[in-house]
């Protein structure tokens, strides 16, 4: 069957419309902010060339009340799979251009769809949140994609690592899905992860609450530990997510990316007596001792702000990737105390799951 030239064009001008449909100005207004497109974080995440779409075409439901007629791009999600380095990755990114990034039928049935080829492949899954919440428009129908997408998360815990990146708001239920995850990454000055504004909480308690407070980055790394890791803008973000991916394997079936071409030295380090107060009086700055331990004293910190009188996080010893969990005696004398152990337990769990082994430094 020969397709008519006519149509080959028609169907190209479509695709390139929905591709670039974030007019320059914009883009310009985006970067100025920190912030890139939705098309953008993937394309800036993703192996030059990799990146497979999926969906492009999607639309609403017709039906939705006051939808009708109205060309949503995508339906304000990118979804598709491409490489990073040697691993193969699935994400999505939902664009905040496109309806406020908000969530309906067709939209969960993109992001449950591209979830369902990670758990299915057993690769890792990274979502980039920039969402208004629901999209009321379609009413229940949006409240049912969500449960499908909370669903989803449930069957890839502990199969797959998922990587929740906010970059922009995360509101009502968009918050739950990140929280279903493995680890959470907030930008420091574009994101937001509520279930309720500022306003509402006004109108109800009377309380004056600011953004931040209720949901920024800082509250969330420092006081509710919901948020791993903060980062500087979105092309930190996805430096981060790279980071994460670097300690840990596609799914819960392999061994962590350790390189054991990396030789094992039993050599004394007479040095690490130096990080030994003289009184026993003094704390002791774990951090000292972590640096002589781990390869080239790099340590990938996890929930750096947040109970910090314990350190968890992922390193290297002699190319072997390990889990490392210490106490810091800089902080409360290193004492547990319900974070601390709830931060501890969590991350032991997630090494479990990804078959990386634990090794615990104790003062306390």
């Amino acid at each position: 069957m020969t397709i008519r030239p006519e149509l080959i064009d028609k169907l190209r001008a479509k695709r390139d419309k929905l591709i670039d449909h974030v007019s320059p100005e914009k883009l310009e207004a985006l970067h100025a902010k920190g912030l890139l497109s939705a098309r953008e974080r993937l394309l800036t995440l993703f192996d030059e060339g990799t990146f497979q779409e999926l969906g492009l075409y999607a639309a609403h439901a017709a039906t939705a009340f006051g939808m009708a007629g109205r060309s949503l791009p995508a339906d304000g999600v990118i979804a598709g799979n491409g490489y990073v380095g040697p691993l193969q990755i699935a994400a999505f990114s939902q664009d905040f251009n496109v309806v406020a990034g908000t969530l309906g039928k067709m939209q969960a049935r993109k992001i449950t769809r591209i979830m369902r080829h990670a758990l299915k492949t057993g690769v890792p899954l990274v979502a980039f949140k920039d969402s208004g919440g629901a999209r009321i428009q379609e009413g229940v129908d949006a409240l049912s994609g969500y449960g499908d997408v909370f669903y989803t998360n449930v069957l890839l815990s502990g199969v797959v690592p998922q990587i929740a990146v906010i970059c922009g708001p995360c509101a009502g239920g968009a918050a739950y899905s990140p929280a279903l995850m493995d680890f959470v990454i907030m930008t420091r000055n574009n994101a937001h992860m509520f279930l309720t504004g500022p306003e509402v909480i006004k109108a109800v308690t009377g309380r004056a609450t600011t953004m931040a407070e209720v949901g920024g980055a800082e509250m969330h790394s420092t006081v509710s530990g919901n948020a791993h890791f903060v980062a500087e803008d979105d092309r930190h973000a996805i430096t981060l997510v790279k980071q994460i991916l670097s300690y840990l394997p596609a799914n819960n079936t392999e061994d962590p990316p350790h390189n054991l071409s990396v030789p094992i030295e039993e050599l004394e380090d007479p040095g690490i007596n130096d990080c030994i107060p003289d009184s026993p009086s003094e704390p002791l700055d774990m951090y000292s001792v972590i640096r002589r331990v781990v390869d080239n004293g790099e340590l990938l910190e996890v929930h750096a702000g947040f109970a910090r009188n314990v350190i968890v996080g992922f390193a290297r010893i002699s190319g072997v990737v390990i889990g490392l969990v210490a106490n810091q005696p800089m902080v409360m004398a290193g004492a547990l105390d319900l974070n601390a152990a709830d931060k501890v337990a969590r991350f032991v769990r997630t090494c479990n799951i990804f078959n990386v082994p634990v090794v615990t430094l104790v003062d306390v």
